[in-house]
Formats: C-alpha cells, sequence, structure tokens
C-alpha cells in the first residue's frame, strides 16, 4: 500500500487507502480451486470468492468436506473481462469477444453493479438507489408536524392529512394562517385549481 502511495506521491497526488483497497480487492476476488471436496466446483477451476463460499457452505451443512483453493491476483484488465457482468465486461475491452460469448452462453445479466445500470441509463444500486431505500415512505418528525399540521387545520396527526388535489374545499381556509396576505370576502378555493382539478402553479401569479 505504501508502494503505491508513494508512486502517486511522486506525481503529486494525494490518493486515499480506501481507493486502492478497492482496486485490490476487484484483482483479489477469484480463487483457484485446489481441492474440490464434497462441493460442485472442480480442481483448477476459477471462481468467485462468493461463489466458493457459498458451495462451502453448503458442504459444511450437509455434512461434507469443503472445498480447498488459494486466491488468484489478477491483472486490471483481466479482473474486469472476468466479472459476471457482460455488460460490464464488454464496455470495458474485448467487446467482440465478450459478446459472443455472452450470446453462445445465453448469459443474463443481473444488473446488480454500477457500471452496467449506467450503461443502460437505469438507476444505480448505490445510496438511495438500494432496494430497501426505493419504497421507503419519509414521515416528519413530532416537532415539524406539531409545527405545520395545526395551521392547516389539520391536527396533530398526520393521517388526516391525506388531502388530494380535489379536496381543496375540505380545508377551512379561514384558519391557516397566511401573515401577511389577507383573504377577501371573494375568494373561492376553486381558484387554486386547474380544469382538470388539479392544483396550479402559483409561481407566475404570485
Amino acid at each position: 500500500m505504501e508502494e503505491v502511495h508513494t508512486v502517486y506521491r511522486s506525481q503529486g497526488v494525494d490518493i486515499h487507502d480506501k481507493h486502492i483497497e478497492v482496486i485490490v480487492h476487484q484483482m483479489l476476488r477469484r480463487i483457484t480451486v485446489i481441492d474440490s471436496g464434497d462441493t460442485d466446483l472442480l480442481p483448477g477451476e476459477l471462481v468467485d470468492q462468493a461463489r466458493f463460499k457459498a458451495a462451502n457452505m453448503k458442504a459444511v451443512k450437509e455434512g461434507g468436506k469443503p472445498a480447498a483453493g488459494r486466491p488468484e491476483l489478477m491483472g486490471i484488465t483481466k479482473a474486469s473481462l472476468a466479472t459476471d457482468s457482460w455488460l460490464s465486461a464488454a464496455s470495458f475491452q474485448e467487446t467482440t469477444r465478450v459478446l459472443t460469448e455472452a450470446a453462445l452462453s445465453q448469459k443474463v445479466d443481473d444488473l446488480k453493479g454500477l457500471k452496467e445500470n449506467v450503461i443502460i441509463g437505469k438507476l444505480i444500486p448505490a445510496g438511495t438507489g438500494l432496494a430497501r431505500y426505493r419504497n421507503a415512505v419519509v414521515e416528519p418528525d413530532k416537532a415539524i408536524r406539531d409545527t405545520i399540521y395545526p395551521n392547516f387545520g389539520l391536527g396533530g396527526d398526520e393521517s388526516d392529512a391525506a388531502f388530494g388535489d380535489a379536496d381543496l374545499s375540505e380545508v377551512d381556509f379561514s384558519n391557516i394562517d397566511f401573515g401577511d396576505l389577507k383573504l377577501g370576502d371573494d375568494f373561492n378555493p376553486d381558484d387554486f385549481l386547474d380544469d382538470n382539478g388539479g392544483q396550479m402553479d402559483l409561481g407566475d401569479t404570485l
């Protein structure tokens, strides 16, 4: 790690350890099977660490012998082409060969990585793009509810705030604090609705 930093620093570049660790992890993610044990792996086969561990766990649970292997150090080019995603591999190098092998093997890309999702214009599985956050419902905390909801005559229970665009007539505007804005006697809540019953964009009118 220090030697890599030395090379970068000699060029005036300061790089964090985590970036180097990610690259090294990708270069060491494959394992060469030495003894297949009671797994379905083959001796000499180059497999991903996740598959190797899963096969061993299955064998141990069934009372069998786990496989033995050694980490394989692969170059960046070879490691990139050996990825499970044929879309990611094809975008790197040897596109024709990668696509031909994928077609002949009828491979399926599960779109689990970042690059393949960027290629097809799909939301990347990172941060708020992760599946567990995709359908998350964000609720305001109690302090915000107690401050905002009473001003709209909705009380402190957010369940009472489920008004649709066509339900503005149900809101008692006389109890709303509009600050310096004064409402005349001819005020009509329906003035805020467009022809389709939806809320109008008041940005150009206020």
